[in-house]
């Protein structure tokens, strides 16, 4: 009987340990979600992006299924999001899926703190994000030309947020 018992608590034991193993992995894979879902990257400015006037016919989501003229928008101040737009690593070219998208930037600047902005993907931009000066000026608290690249942490939100 003894021996029935001591097969017991070990059965008991090993079934703690694999409810432990199970929450630390479970803990660890959201970690992991999280810090994967979020990319350390950079921006800079291009005034090019700060004119309303601009054709979007002269960026790469331009027409085309994914495009944004195809949705109805002709300039880049007819964007509702404007001038909060700008050329994102994830549109890879004409036509990409990712056109449209909307990348929350987050700057963190040790004397005023941490800044967000929703940007809306327009364009093409390697390896890093590139934005108008009105846009960089807000992430960065008018330090825009002065500070010219940020590090930033670029997280892909709702479309909705950009308010496509």
């Amino acid at each position: 009987m003894n021996h029935d018992i001591k097969k017991s608590f070990r059965s008991f034991d090993l079934c703690i340990y694999n409810m432990k193993f199970s929450v630390v992995s479970a803990a660890f894979f959201a970690l992991l979600i999280a810090l994967t879902s979020a990319q350390q990257l950079s921006v800079s400015y291009d005034a090019f992006y700060d004119s309303p006037d601009e054709s979007l016919a002269t960026v790469a989501c331009s027409d085309g299924s994914n495009g944004l003229i195809t949705r109805g928008y002709t300039t880049f101040g007819s964007l509702k999001d404007f001038p909060n737009i700008g050329g994102a690593p994830e549109v890879t070219g004409f036509n990409s899926p990712a056109c449209g998208s909307c990348w929350r930037l987050t700057y963190n600047n040790d004397h005023t703190g941490e800044t967000a902005i929703n940007i809306l993907a327009i364009d093409v931009s390697r390896p890093d994000f590139n934005i108008g000066i009105e846009a960089l000026n807000t992430l960065t608290g008018g330090q825009a030309i002065q500070l010219g690249r940020v590090p930033i942490t670029a997280t892909q939100v709702n479309a909705s947020d950009c308010q496509i």
